[in-house]
């Protein structure tokens, strides 16, 4: 069996078209639909259910999916392995990231020093929901995931390191009644004020919504938007109030964003934290995803004596 049959055989697993497949694949669509049934002759049984209408994986088809995405995945690891005997030259490096802005870490600024260090690695970069990264790491088309997801809810076939661990605050407008306050409770945060969500899926919103069950309150319907940066930015303009990871109000990422027109305060609710971990899979981790990995290890260590103290 030939890797290229498998890599069109995924194409049209994840296409559902053979002529998107092809054009994906950069080959004639007469060129992809010949190997696939070469393929199919191979295994022994059709892979996929064909009409005038539609593409559909057979059962067959859908037991191949997830192996023939591991075997290529090892025989890109097996290529990075021996490319790492004369040193990280070349390859690549495949990250799953939730957004920077809530990672309490300067994800930018550790890929550029990557980067500089190894600029000959290529970054591919995904922006996912953390469910759907972790299962990318699992799948083997992410070499590591940075996701916000608390440890129980972290699958056992992956390894897990906590990189930060920090709070929710609230984050209201400078005329909001509780402004002035250091700390403040959930209930009367929201009480008569529309609440600014992030999207449904995400980290953040799960851990939000998570203290906004443990508060045992209903919230407005409000915004719901996709950037937490723009919570923070619409909570500045006292369209309503939010909770967000205490990076996203004052961290870096906020620099030339206009006037901070907000405060934050405390949350009473010491449950109310945002955990941030690094998962990946040590049986498939490659020479560039093992050196990212030390910075991230590097850099979380430098952060640990500052955290401990909140």
């Amino acid at each position: 069996m030939e890797l290229r049959y498998l890599r069109y055989f995924l194409a049209v697993a994840e296409t559902r078209n053979f002529t998107r497949a092809a054009a994906q694949c950069f080959v004639a669509q007469s060129a992809l639909s010949e190997q696939i049934a070469r393929l199919e002759v191979e295994v022994g049984t059709a892979l996929f259910a064909r009409t005038s209408r539609a593409v559909r994986l057979t059962a067959a088809g859908e037991v191949l999916v997830p192996l023939a995405r591991r075997v290529l995945a090892d025989v890109e690891l097996a290529q990075a392995e021996l490319d790492a005997l004369g040193g990280l030259r070349r390859g690549r490096l495949r990250l799953g990231l939730l957004q920077a802005a809530a990672s309490g870490m300067d994800l930018p600024a550790l890929m550029g020093d990557f980067h500089r260090r190894f600029p000959d690695i290529e970054f591919q970069v995904r922006s996912d929901p953390s469910a759907d990264v972790v299962a990318a790491v699992g799948a083997g088309s992410l070499d590591l995931g940075i996701v916000g997801l608390s440890l129980d809810s972290l699958p056992a076939s992956l390894r897990h390191e906590v990189l930060a661990c920090q709070p929710l605050v609230a984050v209201m407008a400078l005329g909001h009644p509780l402004a002035g306050r250091e700390t403040v409770e959930v209930a009367e945060l929201v009480q008569g004020r529309q609440f600014i969500h992030l999207r449904r899926g995400t980290s953040v919103r799960q851990q939000v919504d998570a203290a906004i069950a443990r508060a045992g309150v209903a919230v407005r319907a409000g915004f719901e938007v996709s950037q937490v940066l723009d919570i923070v930015s619409l909570v500045a303009q006292d369209v309503g109030v939010a909770l967000v990871p205490r990076s996203a109000a004052n961290g870096p990422e906020r620099a030339g964003r206009g006037s901070d027109g907000f405060r934050i305060a405390r949350l009473s609710d010491e449950a109310a934290v945002f955990p941030v971990s690094v998962v990946y899979d040590a049986d498939r981790l490659s020479p560039a995803a093992a050196a990212f990995l030390r910075m991230l290890r590097d850099a979380a260590q430098q952060k640990q004596p500052k955290q401990s103290h909140q």
